[in-house]
């Protein structure tokens, strides 16, 4: 098995007549980008294989940037996303693809990816747990280290019942100013156990992960958010625009 990764598919595109570019997740060179030769011919075998959601054993070659895919095997099916969750799918894999750097390693990431799409596909209930739990992974090993345990005024641990106001670079201070920057130290507490108990406490993860997230997406919006306000334009509760 020398040579071959695991990986998924964030994104695909025509590429050529029979072509495609493709965006990969691979468990230790990162995000790589890579040209599948005849992938859209008509008796190519690979159609089925190169989709999202779909675990890959691929292999590559070449030397610049854009990668020549040489070998891919599909591990499984793909795990099986439809509707909310599969949006919810589609906001994680542009997420990922947005904000990786190119072929930066993130082997611990790639498997809190796995996680998180397993748990899309299982979920029962509200897929929005599964999806602030990878953001605030994510934000972990981009190196955004925050204690969400401590005032980082006074060094304090903090309260439940007691309000810190959110400051990039610096952590949580002790305020009594009430805006969208603010969380209670149950909120607080939640987001460090990763451990979201209620709709109260998922609503201040996101929040949280939002403002937290800004800087690496910059003002451009994500375009899964904008395809599922297009194709599902009244947003309810349980929506992924509402979650993801």
């Amino acid at each position: 098995m020398e040579g071959w990764q695991r990986a998924f598919v964030l994104h695909g595109r025509p590429w050529s007549e029979t072509s495609l570019m493709l965006d990969l997740f691979t468990e230790n060179h990162g995000r790589v980008r890579v040209i599948s030769k005849g992938a859209r011919a008509k008796r190519s075998h690979l159609k089925g294989a190169l989709q999202p959601f779909t675990p890959l054993l691929v292999r590559w070659g070449g030397r610049g940037e854009v990668k020549t895919l040489r070998n891919v095997e599909a591990v499984s099916l793909a795990l099986p996303l439809s509707g909310t969750t599969l949006y919810c799918g589609l906001y994680v894999n542009e997420l990922v693809a947005r904000v990786l750097e190119h072929e930066t390693p993130f082997p611990e990431l790639f498997f809190d990816y796995l996680h998180c799409i397993q748990s899309l596909a299982q979920a029962n209930g509200s897929p929005e747990p599964a999806l602030r739990r990878f953001e605030l992974a994510l934000l972990g090993h981009l190196g955004y280290g925050v204690d969400f345990l401590h005032c980082a005024g006074t060094g304090e641990e903090i309260e439940d019942g007691m309000t810190y106001s959110y400051r990039e670079e610096k952590g949580f201070i002790a305020s009594l100013v009430i805006n969208q920057r603010s969380f209670t130290g149950r909120h607080l507490r939640a987001l460090a156990e990763r451990d979201f108990p209620d709709g109260d406490t998922l609503r201040a993860a996101k929040r949280f992960t939002r403002m937290a997230l800004k800087p690496w997406l910059g003002g451009k919006p994500l375009k899964s958010q904008e395809l599922f306000r297009q194709f599902i334009p009244k947003k309810r509760a349980d929506t992924p625009d509402s979650q993801a």
